[in-house]
């Protein structure tokens, strides 16, 4: 396993807390040198770093406000608040943010089922995932003018969470996987609908990038053997990114991206390609990854109140994650790829922690999958 070293302390004043926005992290001397070996130091997930991080999704999953609907209002009966809405997933600023923070703590109880506040986080799991909850939710996605709401990237941090849930050997886990199954099913079966009518991808650093919409649905179906939605995803995702070369890499990040465009494409493509064929579709398509001097600078961030421009946080762990899966799995040049993928990681470690909700509602499960994805 490579590892990382977070220094203790690290996250000690987690929390979603929007009543001291200007709180903010300590940040280890380390995280503000210019030497490369602290830009590139390893880092491991430990308990004491788990029970930091989880403090976050554990706060938030049961805040309503403040919240971003993101709804297209009907009539006048649409008029609701979050939690009547979104039983299940109404923490958190918004609907995604909320599946994904239950997520991380699924995660966090798997690896470390005796951290801090584990009985409070079992609690807040099963109230919040209740087969009555999980009704209304089904119910919402049902309605005339929500036919696509949270297309793709809610959609597949919801079938995140489900094959998180059904790999979790715990009777809790299998309780929640069973009562989430109806809404899991219907994401699924909107990506069955959905993927055959999307003719050209959508190569955007933000939410509905297509990459990574279909990256999370192929692990779900992986890991479920569900052969019908690995075959669509499989066969769609050649069709739009087959014959790509020379991705303009050096024309990212965008301003406000969380997603890399080039890399979230080679992260699908890695998955339905036999390792031979990815492995010269990515000499075409980012031949840079088998340099030994190529160099991606981690995305910067001015301001970090600004729930767009923190973005780039995200992008950092987002970018890591994509480049330990392609290293670990003997693609590019691995230590280079470690090396980018490490920097990236320190570069917006501490942040996420900063004090401020714009970042912290959501930035500890990317950094958590990030962290994953480098053990």
């Amino acid at each position: 396993m490579r590892s990382i070293f977070l220094i203790a302390g690290l996250l000690c004043v987690l929390a979603c807390n929007t009543d001291a926005p200007n709180q903010k992290s300590k940040i280890p001397e380390n995280q503000n040198s210019d030497s490369t070996a602290a830009k590139e130091k390893e880092v491991q997930l430990t308990k004491e770093q788990a029970n930091y991080l989880a403090q976050l999704p554990l706060k938030c999953m049961q805040q309503e406000y403040p919240n971003k609907l993101g709804q297209v209002v009907g009539d006048a009966s649409d008029l609701q608040s979050p939690r009547s809405l979104h039983p299940s997933f109404y923490g958190c600023f918004d609907w995604h943010s909320a599946v994904h923070g239950h997520w991380m703590l699924v995660e966090l109880l798997k690896r470390f089922p005796t951290i801090e506040n584990a009985d409070e986080i079992r609690k807040k799991l099963v109230e919040n995932i209740s087969k009555e909850n999980i009704q209304q939710e089904v119910k919402y996605f049902e309605g005339k003018f929500n036919k696509s709401y949270e297309r793709t990237y809610g959609w597949a941090w919801l079938l995140k969470l489900s094959e998180s849930l059904y790999t979790w050997n715990d009777p809790i886990g299998k309780n929640l996987h069973a009562n989430l199954e109806p809404l899991t099913q219907l994401i699924r079966n909107k990506y069955l609908e959905f993927l055959p009518k999307l003719y050209y991808p959508i190569r955007v650093g933000e939410h509905t990038n297509t990459g990574f919409g279909i990256s999370f649905a192929w692990d779900y179906a992986k890991t479920l053997k569900d052969q019908d939605l690995m075959s669509l995803i499989s066969q769609r995702a050649k069709d739009w990114f087959m014959t790509d070369e020379n991705c303009p890499l050096v024309w990212e990040p965008s301003g406000y991206d969380f997603l890399s465009p080039c890399l979230e494409e080679a992260d699908i493509m890695r998955r339905v390609l036999a390792p031979a064929e990815f492995d010269k579709w990515l000499n075409n398509f980012l031949p840079q990854l088998y340099d030994a001097s190529f160099k991606l600078a981690p995305g910067q961030v001015t301001d970090r109140t600004d729930g767009k421009l923190v973005h780039l946080d995200g992008l950092n762990f987002s970018r890591a994650w994509v480049l330990f899966g392609l290293e670990k799995n003997g693609f590019g040049h691995k230590e280079n790829l470690q090396r980018i993928a490490n920097e990236h990681i320190n570069f917006s470690l501490s942040n996420v922690v900063d004090g401020d909700y714009a970042g912290e509602h959501w930035l500890a499960s990317f950094a958590l999958y990030a962290l994953i994805c480098g053990e």
